[in-house]
């Protein structure tokens, strides 16, 4: 039924758009300001004074996106590098077309992509993404004194971007360092918002308390709770009787007992309390030699998530965040809890707990998306801002060793070449399994 009341309201929503697109575009109304790109309306200001607050400080932002070509040049070889080991891993182990293979999951669409959920958070992230990477060159363009012609946004149903329109022609009369700049300054916002994001939300994250009660988070195949059905996100009431509130009274009380005892389980699941008969095995080798007996749960354990999260100030604690959407390994399961709505947010205790794990979410997807769109348009590739940059760059190479008539062919074999691979980690896990 919820379901079902999301899909009328949303048939009905696109209805209203269509009606409302459909007479604008027919009567012609607000032409200096509403223009169509097909379905999408584009409302569009040529107000665009305030951008030029910003030449106050050009000196400033000069240097800012002066330091942000060098690393969209930095970030450009190392996905070129990584596209090239994934086309290759591709290649020799010949994944099936599953998981974050499928088409779905190549594009950054909340909802169809299975690894980004449609919320708020993320598609709060979402726009803040476009707007921060779209005045990003908006303000450079001023601080490069390249006109502004206009700015808005892209409509479909609901804001789907923002755009920033140069003028043209001092656009193609900027060469060098200033036509890069403004190229990498969107790359560089979109990269600069993510990285505060994610150091915001290693603080807030700390914030929370993890739980000591005995959360059964899983259980070993094969062994005393896995066969007396212990389900998994339950919680222990009651070992043979006794009430339990920690793990460690849980351990005290099995301390005493040995293999092949049979203990009884008071378990709590959502609001259903069960008892469970379990008979107690000796302990895997894997943990050493135990004299009691072996239950064969490990718990929830959330000191380990804030430890981890607390230990993500490095690029490859950043990198440890970027894969919590699609990493179902046990550690990233456990690092759901940034990201998703899961039972583990009951696990902790934390300040203002209505809106505290909204902000948690809120943060990781402004992080997660503003990166993931930065390094992509990193990508040395026309018509994303890292091939313009490739292009501007090549040309001025070129230009200063007289054999500029090549540069084109160089800059259009390397987009080419790279869009080649893209479109092959895409289609390959689909053609070798045909």
């Amino acid at each position: 039924m919820y379901r079902m009341n999301w899909l009328l309201i949303l048939i009905l929503v696109i209805a209203i758009y269509a009606v409302v697109a459909l007479v604008i575009y027919t009567k012609k109304l607000f032409p200096d300001h509403i223009t169509f790109y097909g379905p999408i309306m584009a409302i569009k200001s040529s107000k665009t004074a305030f951008f030029d607050w910003f030449t106050r400080v050009a000196p400033i932002l000069r240097i800012y996106g002066s330091i942000g070509v060098i690393i969209v040049v930095v970030v450009s070889v190392l996905i070129t590098f990584l596209l090239i080991f994934a086309l290759q891993y591709t290649l020799v182990l010949q994944p099936e077309p599953t998981g974050i293979y499928k088409p779905q999951n190549i594009l950054l669409l909340p909802g169809i992509n299975e690894y980004v959920p449609s919320t708020f958070a993320v598609w709060f992230a979402f726009v803040l993404t476009i707007a921060v990477h779209e005045f990003g060159h908006g303000i450079l363009c001023r601080v490069e004194n390249i006109k502004v012609r206009g700015i808005g946004a892209l409509i479909a149903v609901i804001p789907i971007g923002f755009f920033v329109e140069p003028d043209e022609e001092e656009l193609d009369k900027a060469k060098g360092m200033p036509k890069m700049r403004m190229f990498g300054a969107g790359i560089m916002n979109n990269l600069v918002v993510g990285a505060i994001c994610f150091v915001l939300l290693i603080f807030v994250m700390g914030a929370a308390v993890p739980t000591n009660a005995p959360v059964v988070h899983g259980v070993y195949q094969n062994y005393s709770a896995y066969n007396a059905g212990i389900p998994q996100d339950s919680l222990i009431m009651a070992v043979n009787g006794v009430p339990v509130a920690t793990r460690d009274e849980v351990s005290a009380i099995l301390n005493t007992s040995h293999p092949g005892d049979m203990t009884v389980l008071q378990v709590q699941k959502d609001s259903t309390i069960k008892d469970y008969t379990l008979n107690l095995t000796a302990w895997p080798a894997e943990f050493g030699t135990h004299p009691s007996g072996f239950m064969g749960v490990f718990y929830y354990d959330g000191a380990q998530v804030i430890d981890t999260v607390r230990n993500m100030f490095s690029p490859i604690g950043f990198l440890r965040l970027i894969s919590v959407p699609f990493d179902m390994s046990a550690g990233g399961q456990y690092l759901r809890v940034l990201a998703f709505e899961t039972p583990d947010t009951g696990y902790y205790t934390a300040p203002y707990p209505g809106i505290f794990w909204g902000a948690v979410h809120l943060l990781f997807w402004c992080g997660w998306i503003n990166i993931n769109v930065g390094i992509f348009n990193a990508i040395p590739m026309v018509p994303l801002d890292g091939g313009y940059i490739l292009k501007e760059g090549v040309e001025r190479l070129f230009s200063g060793r007289k054999i500029e008539k090549y540069a084109p062919f160089v800059a259009t074999s390397i987009s080419t070449i790279m869009l080649v691979i893209l479109v092959s980690i895409v289609a390959l896990p689909y053609l070798l399994h045909i």
